[in-house]
Order: structure tokens, then C-alpha cells, then sequence
């Protein structure tokens, strides 16, 4: 059986797939790659707004951000660069390396959360609450599937999921939903919002992720 073109366009992708802009170390800059990497880090950050404006549940490290936001009062984004500044920390027993998509992650992605809360209204009902996180999960594998591809460094919770399983011997994604698990009870504890969205949210973003790493394969395919 022969499927119609645009399925094969968005075939996910099992690998992270080399592309013009990918370096060969995390320190490896250039005007095209740090371009590349600002869009990804800022169009992840507009995205998560977008859930978080869902009112429906946010994703898990958001759902931490707001809980310690209300805690603190201070906004989402500020509270997302300590929870990323923290993460970080974590780094060191399990001897990571940082590069300057790891510190660009941290303040890029949490200025545009907060950037996104300024312009998006909130959902005034709960079918808009879904279309919300739909569309925010697209704009966050986008711009995940971009600033990876760029090899300048893990994010501060990639990191940690890769030194956890290094470390531990224990497979990725036990580690990564052990992680989710621990930060959404934390979260909500401290008063963030989670319920249908955090769920939409964590069944939708690997395979969003997947996909958009797949178009920007063949899109820069040579």
C-alpha cells in the first residue's frame, strides 16, 4: 500500500537527524546556528504559554513554574528561570556538560512564556482550552525538534534525564516520566494548574517532537 505523500512528510523521525546548522561541539557558534537555536528556544517558550493559557492543565514543569509563581509572586517565566537555575545544579554530581543551549535554554524559553501570557487571552471555555493545548504542543515540538538539531547542548531537565539514565543504568523514559511525576505532585501541591491539559500535553509531545524532527529532516535533506 502506497500512502499519499504528505504521510510520508510526516513520518516521525527515531533519531535526532543531522542538518546544516548542527554543530560539532556545544560552543560551535555561528549567525545561522544561534539563529536556529534563539527560534526554537523562543517558539518552545510561546508554546508552553499557550497550554498554560489553556486554563485546562498545564505541562508538568509548568504546572511547578506557576505552583512556586504563586508561592513567590512573582511571574511564570521568572519562576521557570529558578526552576531551570536549580535543575542545573543537579548537573554537577553527574559531571554534565554545559553548553550555550543549556544557558540559552533557561532564559530564552522563560522570557517568552512570560511574552506569551501578555498576548494570548486566556480560554473562555473548555473546547478553546483543548484547540490551546493542541496548538501550543505543535509549537513546542517545533521549536524542541529546532534547538536540538542544533547540538549546542541539552536543556537543564534533558540533561538530567541523560545523566539520571548514564548514572543509574535505569532506561530513559522511566527516568524522564519518574522526573514528570515528581514535578507534577510538586507542582500541584504548591497550587499549579494541571488536570485534562497535563494529560493531552504528555500523551501528544513525543510524537510531536518526532514529527516535526522528520520535516526538518527531509526539509533540509540535500
Amino acid at each position: 500500500m502506497k500512502f499519499p505523500s504528505w504521510f510520508e512528510f510526516l513520518k516521525p523521525s527515531r533519531t535526532i537527524p543531522k542538518t546544516p546548522w548542527t554543530a560539532t561541539h556545544q560552543w560551535q557558534i555561528s549567525p545561522t546556528r544561534f539563529f536556529v537555536l534563539f527560534l526554537g528556544l523562543a517558539l518552545f517558550g510561546i508554546g508552553d504559554a499557550l497550554v498554560i493559557s489553556s486554563k485546562i492543565g498545564n505541562a508538568p514543569w509548568s504546572v511547578l513554574a506557576q505552583g512556586l509563581s504563586l508561592r513567590l509572586d512573582i511571574s511564570i517565566g521568572l519562576a521557570t528561570v529558578f526552576v531551570g537555575a536549580a535543575v542545573l545544579l543537579l548537573w554537577l554530581p553527574l559531571k554534565r556538560r554545559v553548553g550555550l543551549g543549556t544557558i540559552l535554554n533557561i532564559f530564552v524559553i522563560s522570557a517568552f512564556i512570560d511574552f506569551g501570557l501578555m498576548i494570548f487571552p486566556q480560554a473562555s471555555t473548555q473546547l478553546f482550552g483543548v484547540g490551546y493545548v493542541i496548538g501550543g504542543t505543535l509549537l513546542v515540538g517545533l521549536g524542541s525538534a529546532l534547538y536540538l538539531t542544533c547540538g549546542l547542548g541539552a536543556g537543564p531537565r534533558d540533561g538530567l534525564m541523560t545523566g539520571l539514565h548514564e548514572k543509574t543504568g535505569v532506561r530513559v523514559g522511566r527516568v524522564r516520566l519518574t522526573l514528570e511525576v515528581i514535578v507534577l505532585i510538586s507542582g500541584a501541591l504548591l497550587g499549579g494548574t494541571w488536570g485534562l491539559g497535563t494529560a493531552l500535553f504528555a500523551v501528544m509531545i513525543g510524537q510531536s517532537v518526532a514529527i516535526w524532527l522528520g520535516v526538518v529532516a527531509r526539509t533540509t535533506a540535500r
